[in-house]
């Protein structure tokens, strides 16, 4: 495939974020590989994104449509059946790209020779210190979140997620989009195009800058839907759950024994505590070593904890529903 020949379809769900969507055209407008068109999908929005698109026009080749709310995957599949693409680029409103983002896309989907792509992501200089110490905690391999910037991990075969994530016009042909419109609705699109043959690879080059959220009760809130995605995800694929996505709920309910053994058996309680000393404080090294701060350092340690707790909460209580519902 020559390089020029690809023409990507850039295609961008937005939900009442007009500032953050103003930021990322703003980093499109500087690709230094120009063959691609956007389009704006407002996910019935109550804060339109028009006039922040509107803005872009003569700078970008930038379709905007606004459809009835219905998730995010569901918006992509809008997108799709519009889009005009080679190969369609999937970003989410929060994420700023490097000016050679696109073309470390071309490059890697020509070199590897690939029908699905996915990205890693990182954190920028302008986040603030929350935003980055939940950006080191969505990728530490201590609370599992490394696995997901890695080729071949222990959660199995890669799947792309869709905050940075590619198709070929073959796959959406081949799946008609997403099935599901939330839920893990990334993960289950991504292992159906591996079970219908297609291939996938990580562009560790084709990075982002993932906002996330933007405070640690909104954190809790997306990491708890989180965990209830995954058991959610093993109702379409019950072999996709693995052992290292039950860590955070093993987690949670060892947190819970250690503060219990502690009013209970205190000598036990204090061993357990220790542990889980241990364990913090090898968080703390990996955060020191990453970030260089102090101060991002102990909230990443709050960050990591907020994200195994509220992913195991609602892990266990996905899991349970999906039990309980079972008939009898």
């Amino acid at each position: 495939m020559k390089e020029e020949s690809t023409f990507f379809s850039v295609i961008i769900p937005v939900y009442n974020r007009p500032h953050e969507l103003d930021e990322l055209l703003n980093c499109l407008t500087r690709q230094i590989y120009r063959h691609f068109e956007v389009l704006i999908i407002e996910d019935g929005s109550l804060i339109s994104s028009k006039d922040v698109v509107d803005q872009y026009v003569n700078q970008l080749d930038i379709h905007y449509y606004f459809k009835e709310n219905g998730g995010q995957g569901f918006a992509r599949n809008y997108a799709f059946e519009r889009a005009k693409g080679d190969f369609f680029v999937i970003l989410d409103s929060d994420a700023l790209v490097e000016a050679n983002y696109l073309e470390e896309v071309a490059i890697g989907i020509r070199e590897k020779n690939i029908d699905l792509f996915g990205g890693p992501d990182k954190d920028h200089v302008s986040f603030t210190p929350i935003q980055k110490a939940i950006s080191f905690s969505m990728t530490s391999l201590f609370t599992t979140g490394g696995i997901r910037g890695k080729e071949k991990n222990v959660g199995g075969a890669f799947h792309p997620r869709s905050f940075n994530m590619g198709i070929s016009r073959k796959v959406w042909e081949a799946t008609q989009g997403f099935k599901i419109t939330r839920m893990g609705e990334d993960i289950e699109f991504s292992i159906r195009c591996l079970s219908l043959g297609f291939t996938s690879a990580l562009l560790p080059k084709a990075f982002i800058y993932h906002k996330r959220r933007t405070d640690f009760a909104q954190f809790y809130k997306q990491l708890h839907f989180f965990g209830r995605a995954r058991i959610n995800i093993s109702r379409f694929f019950p072999k996709e759950l693995k052992w290292v996505h039950f860590f955070p709920a093993c987690y949670f309910i060892g947190i819970l024994f250690v503060l219990l053994s502690l009013i209970i058996l205190p000598s036990l309680g204090k061993y357990l505590a220790g542990l889980v000393l241990l364990y913090w404080l090898g968080i703390v090294i990996n955060a020191l070593f990453q970030t260089k701060s102090l101060k991002i350092t102990i909230l990443g340690l709050i960050a990591a904890n907020i994200q195994l707790i509220a992913y195991g909460q609602g892990f266990l209580e996905e899991a349970w529903k999906k039990i309980t519902s079972k008939p009898s």
